[in-house]
């Protein structure tokens, strides 16, 4: 079974709701999923530890989180067997070269055997490449753009940035949108996307950075608020600074309704730019 966050925190909800009080429906649900699915995938955004461990409780499964794109199909992924650790996406499938390259210097270089980094590269984050049967021969009728997106030893550009550590791969983000300068520092939406999915009253989250003028870009949080108490952006912003650098934390907080989503589950950060910040200047 394979879907998106979303789809999962759902689901959990719609358990909370009409199964969680009843110990038979609880031990049937887990046991069903035991003995009926082998595995269960989430992908395409980030997936808060809140709820990959509320459905490992519930079916027993730990969700097998994955990293490809349309271009590349599948290209990273958590062992099959073996430990899977939240908030990466593990190694390259057999077959997929990757790469992390901070301009022309190569960061980091492994298949599904093992990872080089190279001296004084440690942790350092960077575009990631991939290169392997998997990858897309170009664009239909778009010579120009197909060349664009590859270097000319083959390697294909994923536009994402990435860091190799602690033996595991991690997707920061798409480097146009999910990468946040703000005051000197370059925060990852998805890493504070994660934090605030973590509290309890905050169903849906998009993060992005808008325009400021004395920070380059504001770190703003787009979100839906199910709590029960309306919300106190103060107090919120207390919880996160529990769980995040003081300079990751949101300066600006705005509650919708639902966040729009593709038919793939995910937010268009550059829609709700125009949207909600219209004189930000990186649209």
């Amino acid at each position: 079974f394979m879907a998106v966050p979303t789809i999962y925190a759902k689901l959990l909800q719609h358990y909370d709701q009409h199964m969680a009080h009843n110990d038979n429906i609880r031990n049937f649900v887990k046991a069903t999923c035991q003995e009926m699915i082998r595995l269960m995938v989430s992908g395409s955004a980030a997936l808060p530890e809140s709820v990959l461990l509320q459905w490992r409780d519930v079916t027993g499964h730990t969700l097998l989180e994955r990293y490809g794109m349309t271009e590349t199909g599948m290209a990273l992924t958590n062992p099959l067997v073996g430990e899977r650790k939240q908030g990466f996406v593990g190694a390259p499938f057999p077959g997929v070269e990757v790469r992390i390259v901070s301009g022309s210097e190569v960061l980091a270089e492994g298949d599904a055997n093992a990872t080089k980094v190279t001296p004084g590269c440690d942790n350092k984050e960077g575009e990631l490449l991939v290169r392997g049967p998997n990858v897309f021969q170009g664009y239909w009728n778009k010579p120009e753009a197909t060349e664009k997106e590859f270097t000319k030893d083959g390697w294909f550009k994923t536009g994402d940035t990435a860091v190799y550590t602690e033996g595991y791969y991690k997707i920061l983000g798409r480097t146009s949108v999910d990468i946040i300068k703000s005051g000197g520092f370059k925060v990852s939406a998805l890493a504070v996307e994660r934090a605030m999915l973590d509290h309890p009253s905050v169903e849906d989250v998009a993060v992005v950075g808008a325009y400021d003028r004395t920070w380059g870009q504001k770190i703003c949080a787009i979100f839906v608020w199910r709590g029960a108490e309306p919300l106190d952006t103060a107090k919120l912003k207390l919880w996160l600074r529990e769980r995040l650098p003081s300079y990751q934390v949101p300066t600006s907080f705005l509650t919708v309704p639902e966040l729009p989503r593709n038919h793939m589950g995910k937010v268009n950060k550059k829609q709700l730019l125009q949207e909600y910040y219209p004189s930000n200047r990186n649209t």
